[in-house]
């Protein structure tokens, strides 16, 4: 097994041996903690993008609103059939006839800000067209979510490059801490762009008329 000498600080002298695989696995552990937790942030702007209203609908709009059932707040469909029978409508088919009224309460009480119509068969919500400024807003809003998201991944990788400082006093060598240290920016990079081509799907989206 190949070994790295560990130096103490009189005089640079080699006290010790440990492990290259050893040493390794710290680095990957580093690595993949990072790439994880970039993945997380990626993964949670494509949550937060996808209830941001851009125009046309989608089941996701309803994932916050939940109703009173039985006692136990529940997400709307696990309660009734949730579709888009077109690009401007959400239809809402309960399961069972008492959950009408109360569908139809919690979305009014929500901050969706459309009014149900409840013809004692299928709830449906009209998507209204968006105005342009509320584009813009919704643009605004999106992009905040993207930098909320770069910031997570900033700080992923600063953890990171923290964390392998200070595996150089464990006796991993400068050099390898610094080619560590490249393939943490190199995740970093990557996922900046994704976070990057998110923000530009959903924009083009919301400003598609």
């Amino acid at each position: 097994m190949p070994l790295v000498k560990k130096y103490n600080n009189v005089g640079g002298r080699a006290t010790g041996c440990a492990p290259m695989l050893k040493i390794n696995m710290e680095v990957k552990e580093y690595l993949d903690n990072a790439s994880d937790a970039m993945e997380l942030a990626v993964a949670y702007l494509d949550d937060a993008l996808s209830h941001i209203r851009a125009g046309k609908a989608s089941t996701k709009l309803l994932d916050g609103i939940k109703v009173d059932y039985y006692g136990s707040l529940t997400p709307i469909n696990q309660v009734a059939n949730v579709s888009t029978p077109d690009a401007r409508t959400i239809a809402i088919t309960p399961w069972e006839k008492s959950m009408f009224k109360v569908i139809e309460k919690a979305i009014i009480d929500s901050p969706l800000g459309i009014t149900p119509e409840n013809n004692g068969e299928v709830i449906r919500l009209g998507i209204p067209p968006l105005t342009e400024d509320r584009r813009k807003q919704l643009v605004k809003q999106s992009k905040a979510e993207a930098e909320n998201a770069k910031v997570s991944v900033r700080n992923a990788r600063r953890e990171a490059i923290e964390g392998l400082k200070k595996e150089i006093k464990k006796g991993l060598s400068e050099d390898a801490e610094r080619d560590a240290e490249a393939e943490v920016q190199k995740l970093h990079d990557k996922f900046t762009k994704r976070i990057d081509e998110v923000f530009a799907a959903k924009e083009k989206e919301i400003l598609t008329v």
